[in-house]
């Protein structure tokens, strides 16, 4: 069935993503800061801080040569939420090392193997903030540009039998990014749930559907596409 790596794999989305492959049939490279806990013979764990560029290329570059990976889904971010006033460069630098250095670090390992066998899927997780939103500065403009490789990766990649499409999450209860923001069953998370148009926030499921649509094998004439799993916030305001 495949091989998928994944990153931010500890919590939340992506943490559901791995038990969806794994259930899928897939063996699955589990990259994050902290183990994967997730009990499965599956499963192989990688500790790794994708901020750290040459870290991150050696485990890339390691992985690639011991596992044939059809599949590669790039979920692990931070927010690091601030106004304007309070932007910090610093951070704007670790936002791009993680959501589009470790990317292109990661493809650029994975991808001679997938070009060799002719087939590949690549899924970035970008967010519906990279249509805007206060005191996302820094986030935004990085998952934005997560979604400018894809669309470029999926242009140049294409003709080797590899798709590039990106999911696009809304508000997702149930994770550690989310909940640093609104505290869980507060009144601002009421607020915001009664604010999106399908009136609920989203679970880590509802985006693990999506990327399995994008990894299936038969969704090869799909590529260079953004799905929002958003509840219709990308067609409306949305204030958190």
């Amino acid at each position: 069935m495949g091989t998928a790596l994944v990153t931010g794999t500890s919590t939340g989305i992506g943490r559901t993503i791995c038990e969806h492959l794994l259930a899928q049939g897939m063996t699955v490279l589990a990259l994050s800061r902290r183990p994967t806990t997730i009990d499965h013979p599956r499963l192989i764990s990688v500790e790794v801080d994708l901020t750290d560029r040459q870290a991150t290329r050696a485990a890339a570059a390691e992985l690639a040569q011991h596992h044939a990976i059809s599949t590669f889904v790039h979920n692990a971010g931070v927010i690091r939420p601030a106004l304007l006033a309070d932007v910090q460069l610093e951070d704007l630098d670790a936002l791009t090392e993680l959501h589009l250095g470790s990317a292109i670090a990661i493809a650029q390992a994975v991808r001679p193997g997938m070009r060799e066998r002719g087939f590949g899927r690549i899924v970035m997780i970008s967010s519906r903030g990279a249509l805007g939103l206060a005191t996302r500065s820094a986030y935004a403009a990085t998952k934005a540009g997560m979604i400018g490789l894809a669309r470029t990766w999926a242009l140049e990649l294409a003709p080797e039998g590899i798709t590039v499409n990106v999911v696009a999450p809304g508000p997702i209860r149930g994770t550690e990014m989310f909940h640093a923001v609104v505290p869980a069953e507060s009144e601002r998370e009421r607020q915001l749930a009664a604010a999106i148009p399908v009136k609920r926030l989203g679970t880590p499921e509802d985006v693990a559907r999506a990327v399995d649509f994008f990894a299936d094998a038969g969704s090869g004439f799909v590529t260079g596409q953004v799905l929002y799993v958003c509840g219709g916030a990308s067609v409306g305001t949305l204030m958190i």
